[in-house]
């Protein structure tokens, strides 16, 4: 079981490394058919990383944050727009 974690683990933890790779990729890409053909690929390694990511949490693997309230989701989108 513990082997199982640390797979998972390590498995989210790559594709959160691919994931932000992907995104610096992006923004400095000119060429328009690369640039589309990356976010292809971001866009596959994103479908995979939630699906890993319900697997662990299903598992009892991963522990998500509380949830924001309301309030709280108002708030941080106040700031962010501001």
């Amino acid at each position: 079981m513990l082997q199982d974690k640390v797979m998972v683990n390590d498995a989210l933890a790559s594709i959160k490394s691919s994931l932000t790779a992907y995104t610096t990729t992006i923004s400095e890409c000119s060429n328009p058919t690369l640039r589309s053909t990356i976010q292809q690929i971001r866009n596959c390694d994103e479908e995979s990383q939630y699906e890993l990511y319900k697997l662990a949490q299903s598992k009892g693997f991963y522990q998500p944050a509380m949830m924001a309230n309301d309030n709280e989701v108002q708030q941080t989108k106040s700031q962010l727009q501001g």
